[in-house]
């Protein structure tokens, strides 16, 4: 039996200007298939190549056929199987390190310029002065106009002592900003953390990376001497992390329930396909490493616990939550997850190329899949800041091409799919003007959450509650 380097992905793509979101996974091993090749539909292939080779308009290269054709048989399988070139395949093994040569600045794009989200503490944009709301027009002397993202961070990523001149409209400044900034290596902290109330704790992992379960041990420890006291409640926000790493949701499943507790379980049509996955040091740690669970406070197995949700929460951020809900060990608060309950796995197939194939569909510990359903809040709260579509009627698994069916009912689940028992808060009213919604509100450099956020005020409202009520 050969012995492959393979990845297991739980992950969606997110953008950085510097990388991009990704995971990872040990190796496991791997096996020979002794599947008969479809003679006659190879050669209606190489029939297909020769055509294309013999009359096409122009000339094209064997390489971009082949790539094409893989990437062909891939993507006509469901929204997460790819091919993975070389730059595609070194991407995503730079993003599971959370570090990377780049400028420091979360991105998205707005009317075809690319739009910062905001800066990076102690990064190369952050010390510039780049601010969340920037418009950035041109990457030195190109406009912006046109590009894609992707394209616009590939030309901010680079060699760390590099520069590269940004032009910025700012809606408070009348003229362009033309800031020069070096590149540096940006480290992404995953996880934050900050005492929202005297005796309450709030953490937000933005990603699961291969450090995101030290993070966290990390931010606990400091909540707690912060606090000086245990703490009366915490909130664990989950909200648009797209996934990343099956081991560190494990991990921080881990941090919060009893030893040994199932956290998630796959299901494949091969054995190195079905895993069972627990809340133990062999599921979470690397070889060698130290358990940096092991020395936690007091308290955080049984501390009430508030887990923020929304329709960005995908993948590893679904096993957490569902993991959490199923051992009763958190009240689930937002809206409907994601949905993506899909196992992929990263083989490399040489000259540094790979593929993402979709291999198994993960399960609650309750045997739940959420594979285009999701997972369903305890308490429903919208976030009146946000667009209705980001509330009720984002985009989904279960809105992609080609998506997976639920194997509870073997059909495409519905676009809405909340229980009778779910709780719905209030809606709180709209702001802003004309019945029109409000885009959230901006958080400045180094706030960890704003002060005005109603999800997680309602999150902080229900553990004060429960405080109120246990002191009875």
């Amino acid at each position: 039996m050969t012995q492959k380097a393979k990845s297991i992905l739980v992950g969606l793509a997110g953008l950085l200007a510097g990388a991009a979101l990704t995971v990872n996974l040990s190796a496991i091993a791997d096996k020979d298939a002794e599947t008969a090749l479809p003679v006659e539909e190879l050669r209606a292939f190489t029939d297909v190549f020769a055509r294309i080779k013999n009359d096409y308009v122009e000339p094209v290269e064997d390489k971009k056929l082949i790539t094409e054709a893989i990437n062909g048989m891939l993507t006509g399988l469901d929204p997460h199987s790819s091919y993975l070139d070389i730059e595609a395949f070194k991407d995503l093994q730079v993003g599971t390190q959370g570090e990377f040569g780049g400028l420091g600045i979360e991105v998205g794009m707005e009317d075809g310029f690319v739009k910062v989200i905001s800066p990076i503490e102690d990064t190369p944009a952050f010390k510039a002065g780049v601010k969340p709301g920037d418009l950035i027009v041109k990457l030195d002397d190109t406009p912006v106009k046109g590009m894609t993202l992707n394209d616009a961070v590939k030309r901010m990523r680079g060699k760390p002592g590099t520069s590269i001149r940004l032009t910025i409209a700012r809606k408070s400044v009348a003229k362009p900003l033309v800031l020069t900034l070096t590149r540096a290596v940006i480290k992404i902290r995953s996880v934050k953390s900050t005492l929202v109330d005297p005796g309450y704790g709030y953490v937000r992992v933005t990603q699961f990376q291969e450090h995101t379960g030290e993070l966290l041990a990390e931010a606990l420890n400091g909540l707690y001497r912060d606090n000086k006291v245990p703490l009366k409640g915490l909130i664990l926000d989950l909200r648009n992390d797209p996934g990343g790493l099956l081991n560190g949701a494990v991990a921080v499943t881990a941090a919060f329930v009893k030893p040994d507790s199932l956290v998630v379980y796959t299901e494949g049509r091969t054995e190195d396909a079905k895993m069972r996955l627990t809340a133990s040091r062999e599921h979470y740690l690397r070889p060698m490493q130290s358990d940096y669970l092991k020395n936690l406070p007091e308290g955080l197995k049984s501390v009430p616990m508030v887990v923020l949700v929304n329709s960005g929460s995908a993948s590893a951020s679904e096993i957490v939550a569902g993991a959490l809900q199923d051992h009763k060990r958190a009240v689930v608060m937002g809206t409907r997850t994601f949905g993506k309950g899909s196992v992929q796995t990263i083989l490399p197939i040489g000259n540094g190329t790979a593929i993402k194939l979709t291999t198994a569909r993960y399960y609650t510990p309750n045997g739940r899949s959420i594979q285009a359903k999701g997972i369903e809040p305890d308490i429903v709260v919208e976030d009146p800041a946000m667009p209705e579509s980001e509330n009720g009627f984002g985009i989904r698994e279960a809105d992609l091409d080609k998506h997976l069916v639920n194997p509870a009912d073997e059909e495409p689940a519905p676009m809405l799919n909340k229980p009778d028992d779910a709780i719905k808060a209030p809606p709180a009213d709209k702001p802003g003007k004309n019945g029109e919604d409000k885009k959230p509100t901006a958080l400045e450099p180094g706030e960890i959450v704003s002060k005005n956020d109603y999800q997680m005020n309602q999150a902080l409202n229900l553990l004060k509650g429960l405080q109120i009520l246990q002191g009875r």
